[in-house]
C-alpha cells in the first residue's frame, strides 16, 4: 500500500510513515521557526492522497495554504530533485474552513451538556468549590429534565439554583451564593470573549470531519485558531473535547490499513499546562484507546517534555527539529528528546538536535510490524500546497464552495432550560396576578375576608363612588374645625368603611 514520504534520511534512503501504524500516533517538535508547521503540513497532504480525513488546528494562519496550490521557485526545485519526488506538482488539496465564532469558516458549536461540567470548568477556570456547584446544576438539570444548550440556558439553571438554594443544598450538597456569582462572572468573560458562541445548535456531527472528495481524497478540516489560541484554556478544553467525542462516538474497528481520521494538536503544552489529575488521566485515557476507534493523534510542541511521560510513550511516530540549547531547560529538553529516540550507532542524536536546519528534523518511524525504527537525520519533504497564509476573498472562495454552508452557518435556538424556565416564571406570574373586576384597581383599599370584604366591594366598586366619598370627605374635613366636628367626621368614616365607632 501507498505511504507517506516525510523525507530522505542522510544516508540515502526515504523516510516514510506507514499508514497502517498510523493510528499509533506521533509527535513533531522542535522550536519556533524550525519547520514543524510545513512537517504538519506535508504529513496532512499525504493523509488526504491516502483518502485519510484531518483535522487541524492553524494556530499562526498559515496551515490554510493547504487549500490553494502552491509555486516551485529555485530554491524549492532543488530540494525536490534532491530528496527525489519524481510525481511532485502544485496541488491544493480538499479543505474545509472551520471557527468558533463564523467568521473565518463554518461555525463549530456544542452544547453546553456535550462539554460537561469538568471541562467547563476548565474553560471557566473555576476552583473545587466552583466546580463543585456546576456539578450540581448540570444534575439537577438532569433531574428536572431540562436541556442545557448554550450559556443563556446555563444562567437561568444557576438562577433557579440561587432561588431554591436551601433546597438545593439539602437534596445535593452545599451551594453557596459566593460561588454562584463566581461561576455567573466567569460566564460574563467567557461571553465577552467570544466564547459564548462555541456553545448551541446546529451542533458539529463528528460525520463531517470524516469526509472524503468523489476522487477518493481525504478532506482537511482546518480550525481558524490564531485568535482561540490566546485564550489557551477554551483553545485546548475545545480539542480535548472534540478528541473525547471521537473516542466516545465511533466504534471499535481494531488495526485498519489506515486511520479513518488523523487528529493533530497543535501548541499540545496548552493542554497540559495547569489541568487537573482528573482531566489528565482523561488525556491518557482517550490517547491509549482511541487508536482502536481509528484515530491517529499528532501533538505538536516546542518540547517533547511538553508532554506527559505517560503520554509522550505511546507516540510512536517522532520528528524533532532543531532545539537550542540556551538555558537549563533547553539543555534539559534537548536530553528528553535524545533519550526518548531509538539510537542510531551512527549518530549523535543530543549533538544533531542543536545542528539541524530549518527543514531538517530527525525522525524514526514504525516500521514494520509497529517496531520503532532507529532515529535519522532526514531532509523534510516539502508540500505541495502554498506555504503561507492566503487572502480574504481565497478563504471566501474555498468557503463558498463547501456543502456544509447550508448545514451550519444560521443558529438555531430551540427550546430548552432558559425558554421553559421563563415560560414557567411568566404563569407563576400570571396565576399572581387576580384577574380583571376581581382584584383591586389601581389605588384601592385592599380587601379583607369576610363582611369587610363586601362593605369594601360595594364602597370602591366604581371610580365615580370612590371620587364622590373623597370630595364629601375632604369638604367636610375643610369645613369642620373643632374637636366635635373632627369626631363626627370620624364617626362618618367609621361609619363607610365598617369600623367601630
Amino acid at each position: 500500500m501507498a505511504s507517506i514520504l516525510v523525507g530522505k534520511a542522510a544516508g540515502g534512503e526515504p523516510v516514510r510513515l506507514l499508514p497502517e501504524y498510523a493510528n499509533r500516533h506521533g509527535l513533531v517538535a522542535g522550536a519556533t521557526g524550525t519547520g514543524k508547521t510545513v512537517t504538519l503540513m506535508t504529513i496532512a497532504e499525504g493523509f488526504s492522497r491516502l483518502g485519510v480525513p484531518v483535522f487541524m488546528a492553524d494556530v499562526k494562519g498559515d496551515v490554510a495554504g493547504l487549500a490553494v496550490a502552491g509555486t516551485v521557485p529555485e530554491k524549492l526545485q532543488a530540494r525536490i530533485a534532491e530528496i527525489g519526488i519524481p510525481d511532485y506538482a502544485p496541488q491544493a488539496s480538499p479543505v474545509l474552513f472551520w471557527d468558533l465564532s463564523g467568521e473565518r469558516g463554518h461555525p463549530l458549536r456544542t452544547t453546553v451538556s456535550e462539554v460537561g461540567p469538568l471541562l467547563l470548568g476548565r474553560i471557566l477556570e473555576l476552583n473545587d468549590t466552583q466546580a463543585g456547584v456546576l456539578d450540581i446544576v448540570f444534575k439537577l438539570a438532569d433531574d428536572r429534565g431540562l436541556l442545557l444548550l448554550d450559556l443563556d440556558d446555563l444562567r437561568a439553571l444557576l438562577n433557579l439554583v440561587a432561588e431554591e438554594r436551601k433546597a438545593v443544598s439539602t437534596a445535593y450538597g452545599l451551594v453557596s451564593a459566593p460561588s454562584i456569582g463566581a461561576i455567573q462572572r466567569a460566564l460574563l468573560r467567557l461571553e465577552q470573549a467570544g466564547g459564548d458562541r462555541f456553545f448551541g445548535e446546529p451542533a458539529l456531527e463528528l460525520a463531517d470531519l470524516m469526509r472524503t472528495t468523489t476522487d477518493g481524497r481525504g478532506v482537511i478540516g482546518i480550525l481558524a485558531a490564531d485568535r482561540l489560541v490566546l485564550q489557551p484554556r477554551l483553545y485546548s478544553s475545545f480539542l480535548l473535547w472534540l478528541l473525547s467525542e471521537l473516542y466516545e462516538t465511533l466504534p471499535e474497528v481494531g488495526d485498519l490499513d489506515k486511520p479513518k481520521l488523523a487528529f493533530v494538536f497543535d501548541e499540545a503544552h496548552l493542554l497540559f499546562d495547569d489541568a487537573p489529575d482528573a482531566l489528565r488521566e482523561r488525556v491518557e485515557q482517550v490517547v491509549r484507546l482511541v487508536r482502536s476507534k481509528g484515530v491517529g493523534v499528532y501533538f505538536c510542541s516546542q518540547f517533547p517534555d511538553d508532554v506527559p511521560g505517560e503520554i509522550l510513550g505511546q507516540l510512536g511516530n517522532r520528528v524533532q527539529h532543531a532545539l537550542r540549547a540556551y538555558t537549563p531547560r533547553d539543555r534539559k529538553a534537548v536530553k528528553t528528546a535524545a533519550e526518548t529516540f531509538v539510537p542510531n550507532p551512527g549518530l549523535d542524536v543530543a549533538a544533531a538536535i542543536g545542528e539541524l536546519a530549518v527543514g531538517e528534523a530527525l525522525v524514526s518511524m514504525l516500521g514494520e510490524k509497529g517496531v520503532p525504527q532507529p532515529v535519522q537525520r532526514t531532509l523534510v519533504a516539502p508540500p505541495r500546497c502554498r506555504m503561507g497564509a492566503i487572502t480574504d476573498s481565497e478563504r471566501a472562495q474555498v468557503r463558498a464552495g463547501s456543502p456544509l454552508g447550508m448545514k451550519y452557518d444560521t443558529a438555531v435556538d430551540r427550546e430548552s432550560a432558559a425558554e421553559r424556565l421563563a415560560a414557567r416564571a411568566a404563569r407563576a406570574e400570571a396565576d399572581a396576578t387576580p384577574a380583571p373586576g376581581a382584584g383591586n384597581a389601581p389605588g384601592e383599599a385592599p380587601q379583607s375576608d369576610g363582611l369587610g370584604d363586601r362593605i369594601n366591594e360595594w364602597m370602591w366598586g366604581t371610580k365615580r363612588r370612590q371620587g364622590a366619598v373623597e370630595a364629601m370627605t375632604k369638604q367636610a374635613a375643610r369645613t369642620v374645625g373643632s374637636q366635635v366636628g373632627r369626631r363626627i367626621v370620624r364617626g362618618l368614616l367609621g361609619g363607610l368603611f365598617g369600623g367601630r365607632r
